[in-house]
């Protein structure tokens, strides 16, 4: 086992995390990284979500209940004014807390921080949902007690959450009092006014900031009945939130209730005789109702209906329903490296974050964070729709329709930020909540207009990929006309010495974040390219197939021939950068004027660098904080030849600092598809454990949510070798040469079809026969038609091109003027110590 390449390797402590391909198990308590493992062990369901807090309340790095879309706004205050500038920040929202249920026996708390602990483990199982804690616990008094508890947020009941304490005596009696709590902790502060140690601390940009002032007033506040409600009206956004809490008690012992409320506070206290080998079980249900708008009281009606449901049902059918649920998503949605243990953990954890993050979002946005975490401030970013909308559309795709129902939702907020920045269209914002842009840095921020073609890209790809054309014709077409009008108004045309006009698109910022408002961002024009030719084939299908629908976009959005026309043109003479002296595509029109950032020398002290230096400095360089190009030659992959993406890729590969979680998965499948077979798979060890081995140093802030879309990207795209060109899925794999089989789910347009790959052959099995039976796919070539009927072995010609050696930075290249590359590292200058005079 010494010599295996895995385990050689892998960054966790398998002492404490052991290897389980359907667990992540923590074996031992500590506190040193509370902040990652709250992360690690949460649970969501996409709306609600609980950080993995301890359920006695104390030790703490963030405590944390998040509902997707519930937030607060703040005025954004800018050292100098201009127009156009973000208005109104918008910052996630911790509400009420219910998580903590505290234990005394002999009225001594249970602290696992000074704890005598005999056994402790606690899981989260990716196949019922639920986070398991199991401690034997040695009292200061010598007494010994078995304290098991559980935690669930429902998967099927988009407002439910479910949690479960259970305690026995193992050796002599004791009064044991146990006080479950909900608790309005106001921006991360515990009920000691203790401020939480990730909430708006320091300067690191991907941290949410910090209220100063009171967010949730309250409104309502009731208790009976085992009962609890409390009702909030958030000060400044104005959303309503009611939060309601059942509780029942299973024991033989004796034992008393008390129940209270106030403003910011409900407890159930229960004081139990305890006696050895006589468990008590408390069962807590919760039920989280919000709204941009509809009162409490109403709010608190729809909790009260929840539980009631729950008290009816009772607990086990949630419980079973939950298991029932992932049953049908891991049919749907697993990937299976065979004879690798520990990746398949990895693996499995990802996708299974995929799931708290999108299953019921429901036609909200998908976070940065996902429900786990206050980083980024809950915002939305372009992330969803290039990392996390590939997943959803390929294996659930009623979620991937949800999330592009919910840009459909903002395309109005869109419309009025085109016209703030004196544009035609739509301009949809780099990063909000409520479809406002919320972004203070306009420079790395609003300046990212691909945004809009990366939205336009997701729905086409889903549109393809499910055949859900109705969706397209009545709701998805506005957003590509409307992006289209953005692309056109805002590039502008050029023409040569020898009469060749071409299309220029300026003043923009690419997904790299370390090279801000430049000229011909390649990524920007390629993705802009694909949305001006898309929405000018889809109204031209619409006149000719679905004339109806034709007529009423083209009176509901006023569109004209001249228009398709030119959005055509535009496309053919997008200004493409490339350089004849490097053989290159430059990522924008002056990025080879810098000079070169010397990677290899920067010390490690001073990474990431955005939080070491200026970013004017950082501007001035050739050096990327994330795959910008590389993303380009995946996603618009049929416009570059092989050789091409190999010189494109050799280039910038050196000058990547991996600084975002974003580049990782990106530069794994592109190394892959070129030849870099052992650099592709580097690459996806450490994408895989960004937050698991927390490599990034804030995992503590959230799960990246789109660094989990991105692992299934770089099996199934990468490894898998997929694509999906103008609606044509072919299949070229990419399989590493330690991985013995790769097995993965697909939906094609409803027929749900399983591919295992060996080093050999592929095997496509029909696991499910959708309307439009059969499917037609290529592999390296060949076409193969998927439908009912035996499984279809198709062999392999090779695995595509293989390149030894490492990759270096190109210094002593040539400049497009001659002038030399060269590379260094930014030093700031010592200062000089002035005589007096």
């Amino acid at each position: 086992m010494g010599d295996d390449p895995i385990r050689s390797r892998d960054p966790l402590d398998r002492g404490r995390f052991p290897i389980d391909e359907w667990r992540l198990t923590e074996s031992l308590y500590s506190s040193a990284d509370l902040g990652v493992t709250e992360t690690l062990f949460a649970v969501g369901n996409g709306y609600l979500g609980m950080r993995g807090n301890v359920e006695e309340g104390r030790e703490a790095h963030a405590h944390g209940t998040f509902i997707n879309g519930f937030h607060e706004t703040w005025p954004i205050r800018h050292a100098e004014e201009a127009f156009g500038f973000a208005r109104v920040g918008q910052t996630i929202v911790n509400v009420p807390d219910n998580k903590t249920m505290k234990l005394y026996v002999d009225d001594e708390p249970m602290l696992l921080s000074v704890a005598d602990l005999e056994s402790y483990e606690r899981s989260l199982d990716f196949r019922d949902g639920v986070l398991h804690r199991d401690i034997v616990w040695r009292t200061p008094g010598g007494k010994r007690v078995r304290v098991s508890s559980t935690r669930m947020v429902s998967f099927t009941q988009r407002h439910l959450a479910i949690m479960s304490i259970e305690i026995t005596m193992l050796d002599d009696e004791a009064p044991v009092v146990v006080s479950s709590q909900t608790l309005n902790r106001q921006d991360g502060r515990d009920e000691y006014h203790v401020r939480a140690a990730a909430m708006g601390t320091g300067t690191d940009p991907r941290k949410a900031e910090a209220f100063e002032t009171r967010v949730l007033e309250p409104v309502w506040h009731w208790c009976g009945d085992s009962r609890i409600t409390l009702g909030y009206r958030a000060a400044n956004s104005g959303m309503t939130l009611a939060v309601g809490v059942d509780h029942a008690i299973e024991t033989d012992l004796a034992y008393t209730e008390h129940i209270s409320t106030d403003e910011d506070t409900g407890k159930m206290v229960y004081r139990v005789a305890a006696k050895p080998g006589v468990p008590l079980r408390i069962v807590k249900t919760v039920s989280y109702h919000t709204s941009r708008g509809v009162p409490v009281r109403e709010l608190v009606d729809r909790t009260r209906r929840t539980l009631d449901r729950v008290l009816s049902n009772g607990i086990a059918v949630e419980y079973e329903a939950q298991r029932r649920w992932l049953d049908a998503y891991w049919e749907r949605t697993d990937v299976v490296v065979e004879g690798q243990p520990a990746l398949q953990q990895g693996i499995r954890w990802n996708l299974f974050q995929l799931a708290q993050a999108t299953a019921r979002a429901e036609q909200s946005g998908v976070p940065a964070k996902g429900v786990t975490g206050s980083g980024y401030g809950g915002h939305y970013f372009w992330d969803t729709e290039i990392y996390v909308l590939p997943f959803l559309t390929y294996t659930s795709p009623t979620m991937a329709r949800s999330a592009l129902r919910f840009r459909y939702n903002m395309l109005d907020a869109a419309r009025r930020r085109a016209q703030d920045l004196a544009q035609s269209g739509a301009l949809f914002p780099w990063r909000t909540v409520n479809g406002e842009e919320a972004s203070a840095y306009y420079a790395a921020g609003t300046a990212q207009y691909h945004i809009d073609a990366d939205i336009s890209y997701a729905l086409c790809k889903y549109v393809v990929a499910t055949g859900d054309e109705d969706f397209m014709w009545r709701e998805g077409i506005d957003i590509l006309v409307e992006t289209a009008r953005m692309w056109a108004d805002l590039g502008f045309w050029r023409e040569d010495g020898d009469g060749l006009r071409s299309f220029h698109i300026h003043g923009v910022t690419g997904p790299d974040e370390y090279t801000t408002v430049v000229n011909d961002n390649l990524f920007t024009n390629v993705m802009a390219r694909f949305n001006l030719e898309k929405a000018a084939w889809t109204v031209n299908h619409m006149k000719t197939d679905m004339p109806e629908e034709y007529r009423r976009v083209v009176a509901r959005l006023d569109i004209h021939a001249s228009e398709l026309r030119e959005w055509v043109l535009a496309a053919k003479s997008m200004a493409i950068p490339y350089d004849p002296v490097t053989g290159i595509n430059p990522q924008d029109a002056q990025f080879l004027d810098r000079e070169v950032w010397d990677l290899k020398h920067t010390p490690e002290d001073k990474r990431p660098l955005m939080l070491h230096y200026h970013p004017l400095v950082i501007y001035r360089f050739q050096v990327l904080k994330q795959a910008d190009v590389v993303l380009a030659l995946f996603l618009q992959g049929d416009h570059f030849s092989l050789d091409q993406k190999r010189a494109d890729f050799q280039y910038y590969d050196p000058i990547t600092t991996g600084d975002s979680t974003l580049s990782g998965v990106v530069q794994s499948i592109i190394a892959a598809e070129v030849g870099h077979r052992d650099l592709a798979l580097r690459y996806f060890h450490s994408s895989l454990f960004v937050d698991l081995a927390d490599l990034h140093g804030n995992a503590t802030d959230g799960v990246h949510v789109a660094s989990t879309g991105g692992v299934w990207n770089a099996l199934v795209y990468g490894f898998g070798g997929m694509r999906d060109y103008d609606g044509v899925i072919t299949f070229d794999p990419r399989l590493p040469e330690t991985w013995s089989a790769l097995r993965y789910h697909l939906t094609l347009k409803g027929t749900r079809v399983r591919v295992d790959l060996t080093a050999e052959e592929m095997t496509f099995t029909v696991l499910k026969v959708g309307p439009e039976e059969p499917v037609e796919v290529s592999v390296q070539g060949r076409r193969v038609q998927l439908g009912e009927g035996d499984p279809i072995v198709v062999i392999l010609h090779g695995q595509g091109p293989l390149i030894e050696g490492h990759l270096a930075l190109q210094t002593g290249e040539r400049r497009p003027d001659g002038s030399l590359i060269t590379a260094s590292v930014p030093q700031a200058a010592t200062p000089r110590r002035l005589r007096a005079v």
